[in-house]
């Protein structure tokens, strides 16, 4: 089964999101945060190229924000990528 890594910030409402909706799926991640760790925010960009959160990868697998994660549910791919 691949991991999930999720980076988070404190505030941000799509990371609650994002969290809320692999839990319902009964998945766990792995959160990093990057206010917490700020060098986990060079991390998150050299990986995503991105400067936003969330950013969420199954396994090596760049998924992007929360509306990317909930596209990929609706169309049924989450669980498949998992296994």
């Amino acid at each position: 089964m691949n991991s999930v890594t999720i980076y988070t910030t404190d505030t941000c409402p799509y990371c609650r999101n994002a969290k809320a909706l692999l839990a319902s799926k009964g998945i766990t991640a792995q959160e990093i945060n990057v206010q917490s760790s700020p060098g986990k925010f060079a991390e998150m960009l050299s990986r995503s190229g991105r400067r936003s959160v969330p950013q969420i990868f199954i396994g090596d697998t760049h998924v992007g924000g929360f509306d990317d994660l909930a596209k990929l549910d609706r169309q049924g791919g989450l669980l498949s990528m998992l296994a």
